[in-house]
């Protein structure tokens, strides 16, 4: 799977066709992934809602850095490319384990093996409702996602298929056990009790820390794995990210490191963080607009139950990093 070629809109688009034209028409599918997209044409629709999850939650995560991942650009083996695999692998277990449980796919449904009575901390329960089929999940993206990375044996593809099992590991980490009291009174004498996905802002809060501790490796000379490029640093798990190359500064717009460049971006002019204006903007400095917006504001609670609020006008600084003094694509040629 290549993340960067995946657009949303052309799998919403193409699942309203018939399979064979959809599927042949999809940009960047390998035969293996157009076979699957054939065998089970249903699947392509939840495959779309996770790409639009997944691009949402990287934006998100990334929303006060210079690299605002914008999936189409980033080094190939980079840390950034790490999180780019592994958060795309969790939106497809994610979207496909949500369909399953909303009946929404042929080849599978709630998880098969909650059944019948079990044990917790608390005493008995019995399983009920739909527990979500996360392996099911995990199983299609699995040979979905890495489709594309089993072409290849080289060191990035072995650091894309690592990247892709995380992020399914990451969505599988926080499923959590639920339950409904049944009895006289709302006394728990029975229990009923099914799996469910946590929101995907948690796997997308883990994968974040993940990427801030990722760790860079180097290939084995017999090309079957990696090894730590810094013998200082622990052997990778097969939770943490990887990664090979070190990352640009993404100061500058520069298609041949994929780099968008920070002209533009609005800073915090209070911040000393990530968003300040004097790291977003790489020292360049920043223009300051004044503009006005309209608000909500006086807001009241009235019984019961409703909120009132006025509509205020409100006038706001906007601060926006400056353009280097040679503005424009850097090409290496």
């Amino acid at each position: 799977m290549a993340p960067g070629s995946w657009n949303a809109d052309e799998w919403y688009m193409g699942a309203v066709g018939s399979s064979r034209v959809m599927c042949d028409n999809v940009p960047g599918l390998v035969s293996r992934q157009r076979q699957l997209c054939r065998r089970h044409p249903e699947a392509m629709l939840s495959i779309g809602r996770g790409v639009a999850a997944w691009t949402a939650e990287c934006q998100h995560q990334f929303r006060q850095h210079r690299w605002n991942c914008n999936a189409s650009l980033f080094v190939p083996g980079s840390r950034e490319s790490a999180f780019v695999h592994a958060i795309s692998s969790a939106g497809v277990v994610f979207a496909i384990t949500r369909a399953c449980s909303q009946g929404e796919l042929k080849s599978c449904s709630c998880d098969p093996r909650k059944k019948g009575s079990a044990k917790d901390s608390k005493g008995l329960f019995d399983w009920g409702g739909c527990s979500d089929n996360v392996d099911y999940g995990v199983r299609f993206a699995r040979a979905f996602v890495d489709a594309k990375e089993r072409k290849g044996k080289d060191a990035r593809a072995l650091m894309n298929l690592h990247n892709n099992r995380a992020g399914r590991k990451a969505v599988k980490r926080f499923l959590k056990q639920e339950c409904k009291c049944h009895g006289v009174s709302g006394s728990c004498t029975l229990r009923t009790c099914w799996l469910a996905m946590a929101d995907f802002r948690k796997t997308g809060d883990y994968l974040w820390k993940k990427y801030n501790g990722a760790i860079q490796v180097v290939m084995n000379q017999d090309g079957t794995g990696f090894t730590v490029a810094n013998k200082k640093f622990k052997k990778p798990t097969k939770n943490d990210l990887v990664y090979f190359e070190s990352s640009p500064d993404y100061c500058i717009r520069d298609r041949d490191v994929g780099s968008l460049g920070t002209a533009g971006r609005v800073c915090n002019q209070s911040s000393r963080g990530m968003d300040s204006c004097e790291v977003m903007c790489c020292g360049r400095g920043y223009d300051t607009s004044r503009v006005s917006r309209m608000t909500k504001c006086e807001c009241k609670f009235h019984w019961c139950c409703a909120v009132r609020c006025q509509d205020c006008l409100e006038v706001v600084d906007i601060h926006t990093c400056k353009a280097p003094k040679s503005a424009g694509w850097i090409s290496r040629t």
